[in-house]
This record gives C-alpha cells, sequence and structure tokens, in this order.
C-alpha cells in the first residue's frame, strides 16, 4: 500500500576543513541506504539529536524549486537526496548546499538497522506559530527538524512512523565535476546560481570578474543565488567562491565571452586555497 500523503504537507511550506574532496564521487552514494560511518576527516560537526519527517510528493514539479533556488533538482543533480530545515537550522538560506548524514534512532518499531542516509540541504521548513513548538510545530523554533523526501526517509526508517527521532552529523559534501553557475538576469543586473559544491557545501562570498574589471562582490540574493550589477556582457567570467570553512575556489574564465542568460557553465580549471595560504 502506498504510504499516504501529509494531511499538511510540509513540501507547500518549501522554499576548518583544510582539505578539499573535490567533486570526486557520484551522486548516487547520496541515495545509498546504507554507508560507512564517516571519518574525522570527512566530518564537520559531531552527532546530534533531531527529529525527521517526510513528504510525498504527488506531483512531479514538487521536485522543482525550493528556497534554495536550485531549480529542478534532479537536473541539478541532487535527486530525491535532498532536504529541507527548520528555521532554527537553516539560517536564512546561507547553509544551502551543506551536506548531513542521518541516521534513525531509538524507536526500534520503525527504524530500518544499520542504515542511514547522507543529504544535501535544498529547502526550508517554515515555522507554523499556530501550534506550539511541542505540539504541531515541528519546524518552529528551537526545534531541530529536517523535512525528506519520503524516498529518503524510507531508506533508514518504515513509512509509519511519520515524525521519527534521528541523530546527524555535518559532513563533506562529494561531488561528480566541478562548480555549477547558472546566469540569469536582465541588462547590467546579473544574478548566478551557483550549485555542485563540494567541501562544506555552503557559499558564503562570491566575486564576479569580467575579462575587462577587476574582482567584483557580489551579494546574497536569496538561497544560492547572487547578484552584481555591472556591465558584463561580452565579456569572459571568471568566479571566486568561498564556502564556510574558509576554502576559496577560483574559476577563471568559466564562461566564454559570448555567454548569453539562461546558460549554466562549470568551473574546470581551478585554483584552490584556504585562510592560511598566500595568493
Amino acid at each position: 500500500m502506498p504510504p499516504p500523503s501529509l494531511q499538511n504537507p510540509i513540501h507547500t511550506l518549501l522554499k576548518p576543513l583544510l582539505f578539499l574532496f573535490i567533486f570526486s564521487a557520484t551522486t548516487t552514494s547520496h541515495t545509498s541506504s546504507t554507508t560507512s560511518s564517516p571519518t574525522l576527516s570527512t566530518t564537520l560537526s559531531q552527532w546530534q539529536s533531531a527529529r525527521a519527517t517526510y513528504y510525498a510528493a504527488s506531483d512531479p514539479r514538487d521536485t522543482v524549486g525550493g528556497a534554495c533556488g536550485y531549480g529542478d533538482l534532479v537536473k541539478a543533480g541532487y535527486g530525491m537526496a535532498t532536504v529541507g530545515l527548520s528555521e532554527s537550522m537553516f539560517e536564512r538560506g546561507e547553509i544551502c548546499g551543506a551536506c548531513f548524514q542521518l541516521k534513525c534512532v531509538d524507536d526500534l518499531r520503525w527504524c530500518i538497522p544499520g542504515t542511514s542516509i547522507i543529504v544535501s540541504v535544498t529547502n526550508f521548513c517554515a515555522p507554523n506559530y499556530g501550534f506550539a513548538s511541542d505540539g504541531g510545530g515541528k519546524c518552529n523554533p528551537p526545534n531541530k527538524h529536517f523535512v525528506l523526501p519520503i524516498e529518503a526517509f524510507e531508506k533508514i526508517a518504515i513509512w509509519k512512523a511519520t515524525n521519527m527521532p534521528v541523530q546527524y552529523i555535518r559532513i563533506k559534501c562529494r561531488k561528480e565535476g566541478g562548480i555549477r553557475f547558472t546566469i540569469s538576469g536582465s541588462g547590467i543586473f546579473l544574478s548566478v546560481l551557483i550549485s555542485n559544491v563540494a567541501g562544506a557545501g555552503d557559499v558564503t562570498a562570491v566575486k564576479i570578474k569580467g575579462s575587462r574589471t577587476g574582482w567584483l562582490d557580489m551579494g546574497r540574493n536569496w538561497g544560492q543565488n547572487w547578484h552584481v550589477n555591472a556591465n558584463l556582457q561580452n565579456q569572459a567570467l571568471s568566479f571566486e567562491v568561498t564556502s564556510s570553512d574558509s576554502m576559496t575556489v577560483i574559476s577563471y574564465n568559466v564562461a566564454p565571452k559570448d555567454w548569453r542568460f539562461g546558460q549554466t557553465f562549470e568551473g574546470e580549471d581551478v585554483c584552490i586555497y584556504g585562510p592560511n595560504d598566500l595568493v
């Protein structure tokens, strides 16, 4: 029997590290039902307690969108290995792209023993202040809550569990290929969606450079969409991306001078440095 839809579908609420693992693993590993325990070289935090629920997608369009701005999650390479975070964890979108390992705990009736999943942050679970934090407001502060696609939830627990106690740890993201830059906007307004970031996974600062300009700071628009007001048309574009572990990746001349709005480019030749390196 297929799992029932939630009465209040959560998906409707959707909107130092000195070593960097660069773009070396396939995204299918993120949907594995069994994963090895993380080691110190791959973790970015300690195990902590939280709870998790799921949403059952009733329409293929439910895999599109989200508060991080990644668009079609399948085409973006995230698939169903994604998660929405409660307000106390979402950091106003700054954590978008980060990776967590989750495992079901405490409830032997519903947990699938020996399993865990790895997911990327792509969305936000909005609070519902019509309910108390311990009485229906699952994503209300100070709750730490993960909202998973049912395809991911069922890797670690039986769907009947609905609201499960879990443990989570933040880990380094492993990605296939380079950082992706999707350019949109109009005229001098340039917006760039940054995705497929390995290592910490998130992005805290971005700079852009045209072939006839110096480095320009970009501002966070929302999620991992960054913008700048500058006339950069008919110039090759380079990007400098810094993540929360203070690691910076420079992708030179990613977009050729004849780039167009709506195109996506992937970084290949990169310069990588940490906070203690001289550049």
